[in-house]
């Protein structure tokens, strides 16, 4: 059940100058920038933990 005590609200309108919300944006696609080189450096790590594993088991059709 809601509690008595608390009500609804609706934002309608949130006003951001343009420059502001551009300044935003451009600092969000730095920072992707590192985020994206340690995803791929962490992918490439298991990725070559995997193969290892397949290699040793003795799958390796991509080898031939």
């Amino acid at each position: 059940m809601a509690d008595p005590n608390s009500y609804r609200v609706t934002v309608t309108d949130i006003d951001v100058p343009f420059t502001r919300l551009v300044a935003f944006f451009v600092k969000a696609a730095l920072a992707a920038i590192p985020a994206a080189v340690i995803v791929a450096i962490i992918l490439r790590i298991l990725g070559a933990l995997v193969a290892s594993l397949l290699v040793g088991s003795g799958f390796a059709p991509f080898l031939r």
